[in-house]
This record gives C-alpha cells, structure tokens and sequence, in this order.
C-alpha cells in the first residue's frame, strides 16, 4: 500500500493500493500521482466522474443508482445486495471489464468525455 501521492517503485508489478483521501476528485489525483493506469471508482451517489490521464470504471453500489445513471455506471455491484449476483460473480464481472478496459474498451466517462480536474487540496471537510 502507497501513502498518499508516493510513486510506485520501478519494476514493481501487480496491484497496488495507493491510500488516498475518500474524496473523488482529491483521491484520483494523488493515485494519478502514484502512477495508476486504470482506476476503479466505487460511488453510492453517482459522481460524474472521470480522468484524462486514465480510464475510470465506475462501480455502482446500489441497483438503483446503476438504474437511475445507467449511462455513467459500469458495474452494477448493487445486485449483491438485491440477491441477483453472488460476491464472486460481481468480482469477475469487474476483473473480466478491467482486463477489457486495460485492452482499449471505454468506459462510460471515456465515453462522454468526463474529464474532472486534477485537484491536491478540498477547501470542504475530506473524509
């Protein structure tokens, strides 16, 4: 696990997890920062959301807000909770979308062109 804006070391492979604040805009930039090449973005309200620098996959948590914004989900993982899919089924549903994605499918904010600022600093409370 990386501390917030720290890069990978060279020649490091396979996941990392880049500690960032919970704050959409503040945690794309410090992960960006730490070298991330595709970001999975979970979101229970829907955040239109994206990154110029790299592909976002948004993960819906709840069914009705994958349904309300279909066009900006791209996992449903609401369905766990809605008893239609099992943890495992959602887990390769994401794994089987990001090997797609890192292979040049676009995603919805790709799609749209949603492309957020990068930004170090939140003049709100970040959690």
């Amino acid at each position: 696990m990386l501390p917030p804006g720290e890069k990978v070391k060279p020649g490091q492979k396979g996941l990392v997890f880049a500690a960032t604040p919970a704050s959409d805009f503040i945690c794309g930039t410090l992960q960006l920062a730490a070298g991330m090449n595709l970001h999975v973005f979970t979101t229970g309200r829907g955040t239109p959301y994206g990154l110029a620098a790299c592909p976002v996959v948004k993960v819906a948590t709840r069914s009705d807000l994958a349904r309300r914004w279909h066009d900006l989900m791209d996992v449903n993982a609401g369905r766990i909770a809605d008893g239609d899919m099992t943890i495992e089924g959602a887990g390769w549903e994401l794994f089987r979308l990001l090997l797609e994605t890192a292979s040049g499918k676009r995603t919805w904010a790709e799609r749209w062109k949603l492309e957020n600022a990068l930004v170090l600093f939140n003049p709100a409370p970040v959690t």
